[in-house]
């Protein structure tokens, strides 16, 4: 049947029955964009601003929630992945800053004493200790053991400050850490200029190396739009520097693990044919970048098992003594071992970081948790932008629906639960592991609301504005006000009160019609009318209503007036003056010459709406009403104009001629009267 209810579709067909015009196409065009930047300027705005804290309460509440019945999801980090962190524990036994030699216990231990998978070691070495060379170089003899070591370094966006040197090292580094790839993508600037350099002990020594940067700001979609702030939340897993492509971290674990295989680029994917495997990125002007999926914290404040870097030092001391370990080697069988260092300010190891998750990520974690991603396939999914364009469309669409169709009641409990249902379908997304934006569409949703509401009341004003103009042709403006003012309060009744009820009648018009085309009475009538109506108005009397050639006016209702009884004659008065104009002016015209009776009585009358429920009208009835009509037939016999009764004399005998008609026998009244004919009124 009908999308909205019936009653817009009858306000169209009585626009258009009306001839009302539409609204200037310039102004609705100009509306149109308007309203339309607004709508872009709010969503760019949040979009690069609040979505991103969004981003991170549903990842945080809900991407590492699981439901009772789900016994499949993940929400720990994997047990394929375990941390040994050099933490508070560690450093209370051996006391910072330690000589380098101090960690060969660490690394030899897992050498010997542990059959890891592969050992990730999250740390970056620039400098050589000059005090004590001996000890850095136990320490790079141990590292040189290992075949499965995986260690890091950092690209930096500065340019270096020695070019020669630094081409130099570019070259070397280049030839060593960097990886075959076929890039298929868009071309896209460089964002690294230099790199934290090796010392030449140690880069020798490296045999797998790769990035250990993370990235922070939001990026959301497939848009190339980056809101950058202090948390991290992206990984750059393959980068282009001077011409080459180096890994990260963690996809130097990952091709290790793999024995380097084929490697190809696209624009939206890095994918490994040998494998049958491919990562999604997201690109933006410099980078293409993969969002982390995080996981939930244990209490110890790691997603992942982690251990004291002191444990596995102290087991080593005791195999070698012959002691039972602190730990059992099995823990780390085939296990991924990331090595890091979380401990308190002040020691210059806390490498801790902002995430969706903790205000203090361990770097170490992030670094496990970006190699679960990759090694586990287990990624967000970024909803295309054209997703998120089209359900907030839709949902707009429903809001504004939902407003124009229903009343305020209805309309609001509908537009809660589009607003409610959609952060439900956000928070079901997320659980999922599929990323849509969930604020910026409920701010497009809340904007909808104040547009809708405000054309709601702007259309509703103009109609009424209409049906005001429309309804004033057929009542008076003043009834209509009332009418308009105790909308919600319409009901039959009324009260008593004393007015003038005026009576106005044109002589003989049905017979001399008659000799007329209807063409030609309603000319006359209508020219009759629309002169006599401002005169009655002027005088603060309303048209109770049109009898024919005949006309009824009150004076005192609804429009107050105590001079009501002076105001009906002197309009009365004013209304013949108008007739002779007229006259003269249809007999130029060759138009009969046309006379009008009137009579006046003023007294208490009913005043209110009468006839039924459904169909009332708003009148004046009594005896008083009766008289007025009377008096206006009477003018007929008397061969008068003007006659007033005696109620209405007393009031207005200061400032009239009258002569007396003494004794009139009044139909309907069973005692004679006087009544009045008036003459001439003094303004």
């Amino acid at each position: 049947m009908y999308p909205f209810p019936q009653k817009y579709y009858i306000i169209n067909m009585y626009y258009q029955a009306n001839g009302l015009k539409p609204l200037n196409r310039i102004k609705l065009i100009l509306s149109f964009i308007i309203i339309a930047l607004v709508f872009i300027f709010v969503a760019y705005f949040t979009y690069n601003t609040a979505e991103a804290k969004a981003y991170d309460y549903m990842l945080k509440h809900f991407t590492t929630a699981k439901l009772p019945f789900d016994n499949h999801k993940q929400i720990y980090g994997s047990d394929d992945i375990v941390l040994v962190m050099i933490d508070a524990k560690t450093v209370e036994k051996y006391r910072w800053p330690w000589k380098r030699e101090t960690n060969c216990k660490l690394f030899e231990y897992l050498l010997n004493y542990t059959d890891t998978k592969i050992v990730v070691h999250d740390s970056i070495l620039a400098t050589l200790d000059r005090d004590n060379p001996e000890s850095d170089k136990k320490f790079f003899n141990t590292l040189n053991k290992f075949d499965n070591l995986v260690e890091g370094f950092m690209p930096v966006i500065k340019n270096w400050d020695n070019p020669r040197k630094g081409n130099s090292y570019d070259k070397v580094f280049g030839e060593k850490f960097s990886i075959k790839v076929t890039d298929k993508s868009f071309p896209s600037p460089d964002l690294y200029g230099s790199m934290m350099t090796f010392p030449e002990p140690y880069f020798n020594i490296v045999k797998y190396a790769g990035s250990v940067s993370i990235l922070p700001g939001f990026i959301n979609g497939n848009l190339s739009s980056w809101s950058m702030d202090e948390i991290y939340r992206n990984q750059e897993y393959i980068f282009k520097y001077k011409g080459k492509y180096y890994p990260s971290l963690a996809m130097r674990t990952f091709l290790l693990a793999n024995n380097n295989p084929q490697i190809v680029i696209t624009n939206k994917y890095i994918k490994f044919p040998e494998l049958n495997y491919k990562i999604k990125q997201v690109r933006n002007y410099y980078q293409k970048i993969t969002p982390i999926r995080f996981y939930k914290l244990y209490p110890t404040g790691y997603s992942h098992i982690k251990y004291s870097a002191v444990d596995l030092m102290d087991s080593y001391d005791n195999l070698q003594t012959g002691k039972k370990p602190i730990l059992d080697s099995a823990l780390f069988k085939d296990k991924i071992v990331v090595i890091g260092a979380n401990v308190p300010a002040g020691t210059g190891l806390n490498d801790n970081k902002n995430t969706p998750i903790s205000i203090n990520h361990p770097g170490a974690d992030i670094q496990a948790t970006i190699i679960d991603n990759i090694f586990h396939n287990d990624f967000l999914n970024i909803a295309p932008d054209w997703v998120n364009i089209l359900l907030t469309i839709l949902g707009m669409v429903f809001v504004y629906g939902f407003i124009r169709a229903f009343g305020l009641l209805k309309s609001i409990i509908s537009v809660l639960g589009v607003i409610f249902g959609y952060l439900i379908l956000g928070a079901a997304c997320y659980y999922f592991k599929i990323v849509i934006s969930v604020l910026t569409p409920v701010i497009m949703f809340v904007l909808t609301i104040i547009l809708a509401y405000t054309h709601k009341f702007v259309l509703e004003n103009r109609s009424k504005e209409k049906v005001k103009s429309a309804m004033g042709k057929y009542m008076s403006e003043d009834v209509m006000k009332r009418v308009i003012m105790n909308i919600d309060n319409l009901g039959l009744g009324g009260k008593k009160s004393t007015v003038t009820v005026l009576f106005a009648d044109i002589r003989g018009f049905t017979s001399m019609s008659e000799q007329m085309s209807a063409q030609q009475v309603s000319e006359i009538l209508n020219e009759y009318f629309t002169e006599m109506e401002p005169i009655i108005t002027k005088y603060n009397g309303i048209i109770n209503k049109f009898i024919g050639d005949a006309v009824m006016a009150v004076f005192g209702e609804p429009i107050q007036d105590k001079n009501h009884a002076q105001n009906a004659v002197k309009c009365a008065y004013e209304m013949l003056e108008k007739v002779k104009e007229l006259q003269k002016k249809w007999v130029k015209e060759n138009k009969p010459k046309i006379e009008i009776g009137i009579g006046i009585n003023t007294g208490e009358v009913f005043v209110g709406n009468i006839g039924s429920v459904n169909r009332m009208e708003y009148t004046v009835i009594g005896d008083t009403v009766n008289l007025a009509s009377r008096l206006e037939s009477y003018n007929k016999i008397y061969k008068t104009k003007l006659l007033i009764s005696p109620t209405t004399y007393e009031e207005v005998k200061s400032f009239t001629d009258v002569i007396k008609i003494s004794d009139v026998q009044i139909r309907g009244k069973a005692h004679k009267m006087d009544i009045y004919e008036v003459l001439k009124v003094t303004i």
